[in-house]
């Protein structure tokens, strides 16, 4: 149990977490808060604060009245009717009915039936606030803590350069080391081959040549599946990769300085047109070779095979003028060149060096317009160009990144300081429209274009940094991964080279912090069904017949159940804290939402704000809440407590927690889930250890334990509970089997007023270590229950009948399986039977990403987020035939359970102890040393 040391900082947690962002339909028409005017504003305020006449608005009365309720006097607030001419006589006559009722239900979400000038005011500051943290743009960064990955074959030297190879798929990265070493890794950042340059044939010792130069810069040529590599003696290496090994096959030597830096640019879409290799040199040249034939290769190649490289000398090139071309630039720089680059658009060549006269040349390779020159003060060590912005970022010695257009050269845009060591390499990300920077301190910055702000500071902590040493890094540290066809299936991200290790730091593509619309074009579509962020809860909502799902990546996301159409999406809801559990208040317009580091929020559902933050009193897992009918909220999780929040009518943002529950000690094990029953005045808890107690809501203190564990034996833990709520509340049922619960896929029916007995008990599956996940029950006549397990399986049984009668000792019983069907790869994490349109669906929630609706016969609606939308009133739009009935091909064991209901506790005892891996095959103690009798009372002295 991680307890808070200090009162005071349990809310910085709060302040520090991502912030979120919500997205509404488009479908709900303009805010309340973009539609009203200061003008309107003024007159309504006019009419809630002055006498009243009908309807009319009173533009330049003194509101006398209103000074008078200041001094305590409840103020007098508005129905809908009343509030609907109002806004009419303010906003004007043509404004919707429906608009103005949504309007008053976003600003009543406590459901009283009354609008008050100050409910309105409290709605419109949270609204806007809202509006103006989302206006701030946040960081592109997912990642606090980068992967950092060592390459050994390095031998301690640094990455000079890493390459990304897409091309036959799946994603690789090519690193080529200072010493020549070039390594191949996975997309996951393993290491699959590794080889080094050959080197010069005067110098082979025992049938190898070592490589004894130091590599300046690397390219990947994607038409020809090869890695060019520039080195200080004057060479290029081709290095072919296109099959499992890694060779060395062709060297082209003799240039008269040193290739210093190397850019390479194909017609993706026409392979076989000519292709361009650039080097920039360290005497200010800039070298053009065209390949004219990629289809026959890169040059001639040699009549005979030799097992070493062909080499090519660089003034013999005219040799191979059929299949390459070669041109020279010289003096564009008075410095070495760091850096070039290709627009292939308008032939320009890009290129940068440390002069302070010529830092950045803009160069059309046909020579016929005037270059473009910018000049930095110390140079440009790095720059990069993004053409759809038109803008050019440099970084130097300065410090600074300096944003300069296309065409001024004389004055920058903006210069961005904060950097205290020089900028090794500075990136343009074009889907959110921020910059990379990063230093030679390991620090990387993260920076909004339009607004020039710094977003995210990240120091990344490499295994070589040494206090008081100056790190150690190759010519070019970043590769940033965004565009397709490079990104098909994974997620942009940026690879830091660091000397001899790697940093992986991954990236969103759209802007983040802003929120929106939901459009069918951008969110619905981008997420595969099937493939989205893990489930951890659901719920529906019966009052805007909504369902609600959560998600490990802590997004929340509702949804019309009559259409399956996404109306709401909040994202980071608990920044990145995977979110564990929800459930609604009594008047079903609000969320509470808890996460695993132990915080709760409140959401309105109309409009996704959030209401309340209410007080973390450990940093635990919250698993589980329930809300009494007066919206005293009760949490319960990994403190071992029973915490009650007043969320009733409180206007404040942070809401205390109430300790008066006398739960401290009774459980001694984290509580994996709570739930209640109003007709019978009690909760029940459950707990990691197996332990299952009655609370009584009037004392909020323990009745009596249903199940405790033993010194001599361990009892597994319990998965869920569910009250049968119309049992509870029919006289003649209520002492019955009225509490189920779930433990390692036995279900027990608990009575748990006057004598308390187990009503029943029967396995649910047969599969060895399956567990019944989750529970739910047509809660107006409890005729069926829905049992959802951890292999994705769905069972309905008919329990109208059972339950109701003590069985015989030794005898278990199972009730008739009306459907079984799997559902799903995953495990279910819920499932509640809904009543819609005068039938019963299931809604079935999975750790596979995916929810969906059913009907109680086994065929299926549809899954919350598919294209085509379906008509609840109209099966002919449901998607059926997809799932796979089990009760269509069951097993000769599982038919022998349907005909023959009673199974014997030996037999079930055999079934379970049979598989010695199941670490809770010893649970079968309860069902034979506490057999169907008197529960042991709860004992408080």
């Amino acid at each position: 149990m991680d307890t808070s040391k200090k009162h005071k900082n349990r809310w910085i947690i709060y302040e520090t977490e991502v912030p979120h962002s919500r997205f509404c339909d488009a479908a709900s028409g303009v805010s309340p808060a973009e539609k009203l005017t200061t003008t309107h504003l003024q007159l309504l305020r006019n009419v809630f604060t002055c006498p009243r006449d009908g309807a009319q608005v009173h533009q330049n009365r003194p509101c006398e009245r209103r000074r008078e309720n200041r001094g305590g006097k409840e103020e007098q607030g508005m129905k809908l009717e009343e509030f609907r001419e109002v806004v009419k006589s303010v906003v004007g006559s043509d404004i919707e009915d429906s608009w103005i009722e949504r309007f008053f239900n976003e600003v009543d979400c406590c459901c009283s039936g009354e609008m008050s000038w100050q409910k309105l005011v409290s709605y419109l500051q949270l609204e806007y606030t809202e509006r103006e943290r989302s206006s701030i743009p946040r960081s592109a960064l997912l990642d606090t803590k980068p992967q950092i990955i060592h390459c050994l074959h390095n031998k301690r030297q640094p990455t000079v350069r890493v390459l990304a190879v897409s091309h036959p798929p799946p994603l690789r990265y090519i690193s080529v080391s200072k010493g020549g070493q070039v390594t191949v890794w996975n997309s996951s950042l393993h290491i699959l081959k590794s080889a080094g340059l050959a080197g010069d044939l005067t110098e082979e010792v025992a049938n190898t040549r070592r490589f004894r130069g130091w590599t300046t810069d690397a390219v990947y040529m994607g038409n020809f599946h090869k890695v060019a590599i520039a080195t200080d003696c004057r060479d290029l290496h081709f290095v072919d990769i296109s099959t499992a090994s890694v060779f060395e096959d062709v060297q082209l030597f003799g240039f008269r300085s040193v290739p210093t830096a190397l850019c390479y640019w194909h017609d993706a879409q026409h392979l076989e047109q000519p292709s361009l290799l650039l080097l920039g040199d360290e005497k200010g040249g800039i070298h053009l070779m065209r390949f004219l034939s990629p289809p026959k290769g890169l040059f001639k190649s040699r009549y005979k095979r030799e097992k070493h490289p062909q080499r090519i000398f660089l003034p013999d090139l005219h040799e191979h003028s059929d299949m390459v071309t070669y041109s020279h630039f010289p003096n564009v720089h008075k410095e070495p060149i760091n850096r070039v680059m290709f627009e292939p658009r308008t032939n320009v060549v890009m290129a940068s060096s440390e002069s302070d006269d010529t830092s950045v040349v803009f160069m059309n390779i046909s020579l016929k317009q005037e270059p473009y020159i910018w000049k930095v003060k110390q140079g440009s060590k790095c720059f990069d160009y993004s053409e759809s912005l038109q803008l050019m970022a440099t970084g130097g010695c300065d410090r600074t990144i300096t944003l300069w257009t296309r065409f001024v050269t004389s004055s920058p845009v903006a210069t961005l300081r904060g950097h205290k060591n020089p900028v090794l390499d500075v990136a343009i990300y074009e889907p959110v429209e921020q910059i990379l920077s990063y230093s030679r301190d390991a620090e990387l910055r993260v920076w909004d274009i339009s607004s020039h702000q710094c977003l995210k500071i990240l120091r990344l902590h490499f295994p070589c940094l040494q206090p008081g040493r100056l790190l150690e890094h190759g010519n070019f540290p970043f590769l940033l991964l965004h565009r397709s066809p490079l990104l098909q299936h994974d997620q942009p991200h940026l690879i830091i080279a660091c000397k001899d290790y790697l940093a992986l730091l991954h990236l969103c593509d759209t802007r983040r912090g802003a929120g929106g619309w939901l459009t069918d074009e951008g969110e619905e579509r981008r997420q595969s069904v099937d493939s989205g962020p893990a489930l951890s809860c659901a719920l529906y909502n019966s009052t805007l017949r909504q369902v609600v799902s959560g998600h490990v990546d802590s997004s929340v996301c509702v949804w019309d159940v009559e259409t399956g159409r996404k109306r709401l999406k909040i994202e980071n809801a608990h920044g990145e804290e995977e979110l564990t559990c929800m459930t609604l208040d009594s008047s079903h317009r609000r969320l509470i939402t808890g996460a695993s580091n132990g915080t709760i929020k409140v959401w309105n559902l109309l409009n996704g704000l959030n209401l309340h933050k209410l007080e973390p009193v450990t940093q635990s897992e919250v698993s589980g809440f329930t809300c009494l009918h007066d919206n005293q909220l009760l949490a319960v999780g990994g403190s071992q407590w029973i915490i009650q929040y007043n969320i009733s009518a409180t206007k404040d943002l942070y809401v205390r927690a109430d300790m008066t529950w006398k739960s401290s000690r009774v459980h001694k094990s984290d509580i994996l889930g709570v739930c209640q029953c109003s007709a019978l005045g009690v909760i029940a808890t459950a707990s990691y250890d197996g332990e299952v107690i009655i609370w009584k809501l009037e004392t909020q203190g323990p009745l009596f334990h249903l199940q405790r564990k033993t010194e001599r034996e361990a009892l597994p833990p319990v998965d869920c509970l569910l009250f049968l709520q119309h049992r509870a509340g029919n006289r003649k049922l209520r002492n019955r089997g009225v509490l189920v619960s779930s433990q390692a896929g036995t279900l027990r029916f608990w009575s748990v007023t006057g004598q308390t007995y187990i009503y029943g008990q029967f396995l649910a599956s047969e599969e060895p270590g399956d567990h019944v996940l989750s529970l739910s029950s047509d809660q107006l006549e409890n005729t069926i229950l829905v049992c959802g397990d951890k292999t994705g399986r769905i069972q309905i049984w008919d329990i109208s009948k059972y339950g109701l009668e003590i069985p015989n000792t030794g005898v278990c019983e199972h009730p008739p399986l009306l459907q079984c069907w799997r559902a799903h790869r995953g495990a279910i994490v819920s499932v509640e039977v809904l009543d819609v349109a005068d039938r019963l669906f299931v809604l079935i929630a999975s750790a596979d990403g995916s929810a969906g609706l059913w009907t109680v016969d086994g065929d299926q609606v549809g899954s919350f987020g598919q294209e085509v939308k379906w008509n609840i009133y109209q099966p002919a739009t449901y998607k059926r035939g997809t799932q796979k009935k089990l009760t269509e091909g069951r097993t000769e064991s599982e038919d022998r359970k349907n005909a023959a209901p009673k199974l014997h506790l030996s037999t079930l005892r055999r079934t379970i102890t049979s598989d010695r891996s199941d670490p809770w095959r010893f649970f079968l103690w309860d069902s034979t040393r506490i057999p169907l009798g008197v529960v042991e009372e709860f004992d408080w002295h």
